[in-house]
């Protein structure tokens, strides 16, 4: 009887029993529903979370266009690199490893750290490149330490390769890692942190052509990180090739030309625009700019007073001396102003009661002996009758003052000071002795070599100016076509009014200028149809210069604007040599990049007469004022 009041006290109430079996269905749904959760709803996640587990997305870097020149001869090609990564994906203490990785990569242990805190704000799944270009030995290192240290990995790269010396560096530019300041613009939009771009010339402006498609390698490693089989790949697509309008022939020429000077020297095709040569000194290597850049490289190039990173031809914008007066003289043609004009040069004259020195005294000058003999006296005087509206018509109507469009970047404009410029940019009004500098190139006017070379190069063809470029629109499809050209705009095509007899006086003045009696008597080149003009600018005032005590760099700058032949001609060549102190010292560079281009034709044609290699000193034959042979014949 006990025994049964006992039994019957333990029995559960159905109360409780009923509660004990919800709260067991209840828990039974929970993880009825998680299980569901993960196994179907969440399948697809978890299973590309496993997969990413034991697969590596190795990218392929696409190996840049070859850039190459207009008879397709290689300008800059790419050479097989490897470099070494960090991955931060490795749950791994990276201090304790750094000094066993330093070691192998022979860095130090605080050029570790200082890369690893330059990128310590870019996401985790992003490869850190520790060293770039490693050697053979340090490939060796990180193979045989797959297991110890996971975290390192190598990349086949193609990295650029450069011409030696800074050969043609402006011109073609060079590339370096994307910027912050790069990502922040939407030219760049399609870019991510680490992508290499080009930075200047050619490798800027063609950037999209060159770079190609990065490709990738699905590689399957082993819970330690090693890599243990292929998944997969999607092959990386080259860049485009792309062809200049450089000539390499020209081009040395040009670059043995201003060796050891500071200066710049650009040659252009004046019937089409096609550049033929562009050199600007000093230089710079792009091979250092290829790799990790050394602050002691980059501080040498920034403290270098000569500025080795502007491209002078497009950039340095001075005042173009002599030159103008070419200018000056189809101003002084068109006005009906210049023909009759008879000036005595007694070494000078007197305007708005100061005297304005000329070199020498010349004597009696008219239209036709003025630009051979450069006489400031003549052209003074020109310029006080045409005034500087009309003198600054004219030379804007060929490009002075504004960009002409060349599809590099940073092309600089100049300056052509007229009235309205002068009340726009210094609130003043322009005063008539003012006028009489620009009349000879001086005063506030400055051009770029390249400016010049167009607009003397289309005065000589006729009044036809082309735009300048560096590659063939047939190169490019009609949109990139149009992309390049809305990117670096400028006066581009253009004809200007110019009379025939006029062109005939203009250019048989230009090829008086290398004859006997003119400035570049020692540039004449004997057989062919060489023509041009001189300039002379100096750098500070007269009264500055006594005062100064600089030295060498108060010397004037000398220019040189060459063409062959005088008329309609197939090449121009404009050269600045800083601080070359005279015109005629320029011509002789010009004439040597003349010779170049004339004896390429020449072999071409058939023709086995060369030019001499050294202009004559003392030039034979008549004075330029009737046709020599032409370019090229």
């Amino acid at each position: 009887m006990e025994i049964d009041s006992i039994e019957r006290n333990e029995k559960l109430s159905p109360v409780k029993l009923h509660m004990t079996q919800y709260l067991v269905a209840v828990v039974l749904v929970i993880l009825g529903v998680g299980l569901w959760r993960l196994q179907v709803l969440g399948a697809t996640g978890w299973r590309v979370l496993a997969e990413q587990n034991r697969i590596r997305k190795v990218p392929v870097l696409a190996p840049r266009g070859k850039i190459l020149d207009r008879e397709g001869r290689i300008i800059v090609d790419n050479y097989p690199s490897v470099t070494c990564y960090l991955l931060r994906e490795q749950q791994k203490n990276l201090d304790a490893d750094l000094p066993e990785i330093a070691s192998g990569l022979h860095m130090t242990v605080d050029q570790i750290q200082a890369i690893i805190k330059h990128f310590q704000l870019a996401a985790k799944y992003q490869p850190i490149p520790l060293k770039q270009d490693i050697t053979p030995d340090e490939q060796a290192f990180v193979e045989a330490h797959r297991n110890e240290l996971p975290e390192l990995e190598t990349l086949d790269e193609q990295r650029r390769l450069y011409p030696r010396d800074g050969f043609a560096a402006h011109l073609i530019g060079y590339v370096g890692e994307v910027s912050e300041n790069d990502l922040n613009q939407s030219r760049y939009a399609a870019y991510a942190p680490g992508d290499v771009v080009g930075k200047s010339g050619v490798e800027e402006t063609y950037d999209e052509i060159l770079r190609g498609v990065d490709g990738s390698r699905d590689m399957v490693v082993n819970s330690h990180g090693k890599e243990v089989g292929l998944m997969g790949q999607e092959l990386a697509q080259p860049g485009q090739d792309l062809r200049l309008t450089i000539d390499l022939d020209i081009q040395m020429a040009a670059e043995k030309a201003l060796e050891g000077k500071i200066g710049a020297i650009v040659a252009m095709d004046p019937h089409t625009g096609e550049i033929l040569a562009m050199v600007s000194r000093p230089t710079f290597d792009p091979n250092q700019f290829s790799v990790r850049l050394t602050k002691a490289y980059w501080q040498s190039i920034m403290e270098n007073p000569d500025h080795p990173m502007m491209n002078k031809t497009i950039q340095a914008q001075l005042a173009p001396g002599s030159t103008f007066k070419v200018i000056m003289t189809l101003a002084g043609l068109q006005e009906n102003v210049a023909q009759d004009m008879h000036v005595q040069c007694n070494g000078g004259a007197t305007f708005y009661g100061h005297f304005f020195a000329c070199d020498r005294h010349h004597g009696g000058v008219d239209i036709h002996n003025a630009l051979p003999y450069s006489c400031d006296t003549f052209y003074y005087t020109l310029a006080n009758k045409l005034g500087i509206d009309t003198i600054a018509r004219y030379a804007t109507s060929v490009g002075i003052g504004s960009k002409t469009g060349v599809d590099l970047p940073d092309e600089a404009a100049g300056v052509m000071p007229s009235e309205q410029w002068k009340l726009k940019t210094q609130h003043d009004k322009w005063y008539a002795g003012e006028t009489i500098s620009v009349g000879i190139g001086q005063g506030a006017i400055e051009a770029t070599p390249l400016q010049l070379a167009r607009a003397l190069g289309g005065i000589a063809s006729g009044g036809a100016l082309q735009r300048p470029h560096v590659v063939f629109p047939a190169e490019l499809t009609k949109d990139q076509l149009s992309a390049v050209q809305s990117t670096y705009p400028g006066s581009g095509e253009k004809t200007i009014p110019l009379t025939p007899d006029n062109w005939q006086i203009i250019t048989d003045d230009m090829a008086g200028v290398t004859g006997p009696i003119g400035t570049a008597a020692a540039a004449h080149l004997e057989g062919v149809d060489f023509a041009g003009k001189t300039g002379t600018a100096q750098v500070m005032s007269h009264t500055a210069l006594a005062m100064s005590g600089r030295g060498h760099n108060t010397e004037p700058n000398a220019w040189f604007v060459g063409i062959a032949p005088r008329r309609n001609p197939d090449i121009v060549v404009a050269v600045l040599w800083e601080h070359g102190v005279w015109g005629n010292n320029s011509a002789k560079l010009a004439a040597q990049v003349v010779t170049a281009f004339v004896n390429k034709q020449r072999a071409k044609a058939g023709n086995l007469q060369k030019v001499a290699e050294k202009p004559a000193e003392t030039p034979a034959g008549a004075g330029g004022t009737a046709p020599a042979a032409p370019a090229g014949q």
